[in-house]
């Protein structure tokens, strides 16, 4: 392994109940994934319990933690034990009646890197997230950390290109995507085979787009709804992309710590012959700004 080849792990779980029993399986991944040579581990969206936006429901609140936090001292403490850059995913309680779906990002030393408050938002069935998140007001700003630039965004940021454009022109080295994403189990298999593939393309032409490795790590299993619908059955397929999409890892439908290595120089030599960022028309590009061009 050269010193410019990152090792890294994404934890592909399933919700055990609570943020106790979640994080005790935490703290046995991240062992784990250390103990196989993982420098960046990735952990996925709301790991500290079940994915509550499936109905809208007041009392879920109850779910969210301040940041700094009970969570983030745990994993801060966990992240300096093994020595790796750790990215997390937690219920924001930023004020009362003001949440955000908030990424935190903790560096080898155990300090606080940065953090990243989901931007785009969904609102579908068992997907009810506008009821629970404020919109970030961070912007796309990269996280500087030990092992390099990363350009964090969460889930449904993973279908804008713009999210994932914007980090790469601040100077991200790797796009990393905590996720929580499944199909409802009444549909048709081909249409759950689009959607899973659809998901997977979305992060392929982001690597391609801006010559970044992606990382998108996924949960897996059955969560039943609070309602009584069918609920979600999380597809898992956790993946590691390199610069021009080549995919370097993936998971199946289980848990499991997703070991691959990242070759941290390849994305100078792809964008040297895909200069996409330089032929850009950056004059040209004035509508972007526009909801649509009626």
């Amino acid at each position: 392994m050269s010193r410019k080849t990152l090792p890294v792990a994404l934890i592909q779980e399933r919700n055990h109940g609570d943020a106790q029993a979640n994080l005790a399986v935490i703290d046995a991944r991240v062992e784990e994934a250390a103990g196989r040579g993982a420098k960046l581990v990735l952990l996925q969206e709301l790991h500290n319990g079940p994915y509550f936006c499936q109905h809208e429901c007041v009392d879920e609140f109850d779910l969210a933690e301040t940041i700094p936090g009970p969570s983030t001292e745990h994993l801060g403490k966990l992240a300096k034990r093994h020595g790796v850059v750790l990215v997390s995913s937690l219920f924001e309680k930023r004020a009362a009646g003001l949440y955000h779906n908030t990424a935190v990002v903790f560096d080898a030393d155990g300090s606080t890197a940065g953090k990243y408050r989901k931007m785009h938002i969904p609102d579908d069935p068992g997907f009810y997230e506008k009821f629970y998140f404020t919109p970030g007001d961070m912007g796309f700003e990269p996280i500087d950390t030990s092992v390099g630039r990363l350009g964090v965004l969460v889930c449904w940021d993973q279908w804008y290109p713009e999210a994932a454009r914007l980090m790469a022109l601040a100077g991200a080295e790797l796009l990393l995507y905590p996720t929580a994403i499944g199909w409802d189990p009444d549909d048709e298999q081909a249409e759950k085979d689009r959607q899973r593939d659809a998901w997977i393309l979305s992060h392929r032409g982001h690597a391609v787009a801006n010559g970044l490795p992606v990382l998108s790590c996924n949960r897996v299993g059955h969560e039943a709804s609070p309602t009584g619908a069918s609920g979600i059955d999380f597809w898992g397929h956790s993946h590691v992309l390199g610069p021009q999409g080549e995919l370097l890892a993936q998971a199946g439908t289980d848990a499991t710590v997703l070991m691959a290595e990242v070759d941290m120089q390849r994305s100078e030599h792809v964008r040297r012959i895909w200069p996409f960022l330089r032929d850009r028309r950056i004059d040209a590009y004035g509508d972007l700004t526009l909801r649509y061009r009626d």
